[in-house]
């Protein structure tokens, strides 16, 4: 029998603050709850796979009988960005943050980005991503400067616009950017974002933006399931978050909508072993610019997905669902993500229905859980299995 996984991550969909938060700044931060009373909410699906039985979700209604089994877990690393994220839901915990720069890089930095990639830098402090265009597009663009900011996250962000600046070319600079962030200064992450348009009123985002992340301080599971021959297919930025380590197939997407029909399109295909997806609108539409609205839309438009996945799921498939932060759309005192539990969605032919794990600590849960399914020794992850919990 042919296994294979379907882990999908709703970037951001966090199910209530951890009891950390207030270390955070995140304090009574509650994602799901802020969008599950929002009239664009509609999510049977999800609620039939047992998401509001999760530990401590007090939103929604308790189904009667789960179709699925869940949790809630805990995340167990010193962050709540999307790279400490997944590396912890590929099995690798990251015990201190990634470094922030709240005050913008230093100016001797910034200074040798300049000299290395001819072009002046304006900005260098943490900003809204749709708010810097507005501030500072134009004068980037009588400038022939590049627009350099970050945020609450680990992230050297590089906005260009793409008729003046080609995306190759700020894909170059932010390679020189990556070379230069390392030890004291490794972001995370250093981001691409062109745009488009000519003032202040039409600037907007493309769709090409690109993530060069740091690599994964170990081998994550992508390495180990790579390394037993297992396929690893990342869809949509995984393949960005984990610079590729470990990766055997890379699909690009531009959003949520796209990310759903590549997966869709992956279950008729034949692999072994895993499709990583991230759905990234999520928190890069929605989250950050604290739309309740469009983050509820985008739940029902998953949900939709699922009454089409779920039956047409094979006899050795599983589909996981879960999130690698929170970006609670409702808050308002940041933009920025919010460290919540996340929730932990399993369902599949083999798999039992409505079994409730609790709350596990460490989204690590979930590596073992695959490694454990696809046969694979995963003793060097962090985490813990629960596949003897849940198969049927």
């Amino acid at each position: 029998m042919e296994k294979r996984v379907f882990l999908i991550v709703l970037d951001s969909f966090g199910i209530g603050a951890e009891p950390d938060a207030a270390a955070f700044g995140d304090e009574g931060t509650n994602t799901l709850g802020a969008i599950a009373k929002h009239p664009n909410f509609n999510c049977p699906n999800l609620k039939k796979l047992g998401l509001f039985n999760i530990d401590g979700v007090t939103a929604g209604e308790k189904d009667a009988a789960p179709t699925g089994s869940f949790a809630r877990l805990q995340e167990q690393s010193m962050g709540k960005d999307t790279t400490i994220g997944h590396w912890e839901i590929a099995g690798v915990v990251s015990p201190k943050p990634l470094p922030t720069f709240p005050d913008g890089f230093p100016d001797s930095l910034i200074h040798e980005f300049e000299e290395k990639t001819g072009h002046k830098v304006l900005c260098n402090k943490p900003y809204s991503g749709t708010q810097v265009l507005k501030d500072y597009g134009e004068q980037a663009m009588r400038e022939d400067a590049l627009i350099v900011y970050t945020s609450a996250d680990s992230v050297f962000q590089v906005a260009a616009n793409e008729e003046l600046v080609p995306v190759h070319e700020l894909y170059r600079y932010c390679e020189i950017a990556r070379e230069m962030l390392k030890g004291e200064y490794g972001v995370g992450r250093v981001i691409a974002r062109p745009f488009l348009g000519h003032t202040a009123d039409t600037f907007y985002r493309t769709t090409n933006r690109h993530d060069l992340s740091l690599k994964p301080p170990r081998k994550t599971m992508l390495d180990l399931l790579k390394d037993a021959g297992r396929d690893v297919i990342a869809v949509g930025k995984i393949f960005d978050i984990f610079d590729g380590e470990g990766v055997t197939e890379k699909i690009k997407t531009t959003g949520n909508t796209n990310g759903i029909a590549f997966t869709k399109a992956l279950q008729t295909r034949d692999f072994e072993g895993l499709a990583f997806v991230n759905l990234v609108d999520f928190d890069m539409l929605y989250g950050h610019r604290r739309d309740v609205a469009g983050y509820a839309a985008a739940a029902t438009e998953f949900d939709k997905f699922l009454a089409d996945f779920i039956p047409g799921m094979r006899e050795g498939d599983i589909l996981m669902v879960t999130a690698d932060h929170g970006c609670d759309p409702s808050y308002t005192k940041t933009t920025d993500h919010t460290r919540e539990y996340v929730p932990y969605l399993i369902c599949g032919k083999g798999i039992k229905p409505g079994v409730d794990l609790g709350t596990k600590l460490c989204f690590g849960t979930i590596a073992q859980t695959i490694c454990d399914y696809l046969g694979v020794d995963a003793s060097t992850l962090d985490g813990k299995s629960v596949l003897g919990d849940i198969l049927a």
